[in-house]
């Protein structure tokens, strides 16, 4: 009797595709906002609301503390990816349109499988390897060549620090689900994000005060949905796969960019900048195919049986 195949896991589906949605929105939102707020105080005040309101909600749910072996990777999570990824990301969307900026940051999963490779031991297979190759050169054609005047050369060094920030920050968020809850993990690597990016106290009171209030309100929407919704759920489905399937799914998000950006502010990337983009998702899907299979190495011969005399 066969043993019937294994349903998908329907709860972390639904949370992975809340995760790509919100995500998208936030590429749009915030460079909705670049003019107004510097990138640093756009981060702190992201990171603000969302703390507050993923607080609220782990002492409403009556989650403590997470255990001593979950910090080092809440600590990596929360300086890496929720800090030094939105202060770059933000900084480098005032320099690229967001369609353009989501293709560059895409090349971030593949990351994921290279850290993952020498973190977890899993080696680097010879299509990974191609592959990041393929999507790096992407990169260079979308940011650099495909801008049509709107992308730079510092926009792109910026995003691709965006995108080291979120595999380093992945890793190290895998590493401590399994010592604490989506929840507790996704709050305290918020909060810690936020006290790295205080600093940047005084650019968000003044840019508070001269900013209209539709571009405030639309930091605050980072902070509540992207933010502190988006990232619960990311975590949430990160907890029941491995990091690089999930990583793989985030491919969705520059399709979904794409398409708000043309709604809501009228950006599409230039025809050379898409191309870029369909080289970044193909090394994505070359580094995806397995491994060709080693051949068997040949048993030696067994030696015959020395003939009796």
């Amino acid at each position: 009797m066969t043993t019937p195949p294994r349903s998908p896991d329907t709860k972390a589906l639904l949370a992975i595709s809340v995760t790509m949605l919100l995500w998208a929105s936030a590429f749009v939102a915030i460079r909705y906002a670049v003019e107004d707020f510097h990138p640093g105080s756009m981060a702190l005040g992201r990171l603000l609301v969302g703390g507050l309101a993923l607080g609220a909600l782990l002492l409403a749910r009556g989650e403590g503390l997470p255990k001593r072996e979950a910090w080092p990777g809440i600590l990596g999570a929360g300086v890496f990816w929720f800090g030094v990824y939105m202060v770059a990301l933000n900084w480098g969307e005032q320099h690229t349109d967001a369609g353009t900026a989501a293709l560059i940051i895409g090349i971030g999963p593949i990351l994921v499988a290279l850290l993952g490779g020498r973190v977890l031991g899993e080696g680097y297979p010879r299509p990974l390897l191609l592959g990041l190759g393929i999507s790096f050169v992407g990169t260079v054609i979308a940011g650099v060549l495909g801008g049509e005047g709107s992308n730079s050369v510092w926009g792109v060094l910026l995003l691709l620090v965006a995108a080291v920030g979120y595999a380093i920050g992945v890793v190290a968020q895998k590493s401590s689900l399994g010592h604490a809850s989506a929840l507790q993990v996704t709050t305290f690597a918020c909060l810690v994000a936020a006290v790295a990016c205080l600093p940047f106290a005084g650019q968000l009171v003044s840019d508070v005060r001269t900013a209209p209030t539709g571009v405030t309100l639309s930091v605050v929407y980072l902070g509540l949905l992207p933010t502190a919704l988006a990232f619960w759920t990311w975590a949430y489905a990160l907890s029941r796969t491995t990091a690089g399937k999930l990583g793989a799914t985030t491919y969705v998000v520059p399709a979904l960019v794409v398409a708000l950006s043309w709604i809501f502010l009228g950006e599409i990337p230039g025809a050379v900048a898409l191309a870029g983009g369909a080289l970044c998702l193909l090394g994505v899907a070359v580094s995806r195919r397995p491994a060709p299979p080693r051949p068997p190495v040949p048993s030696a011969p067994l030696d015959p049986e020395p003939q009796k005399s």
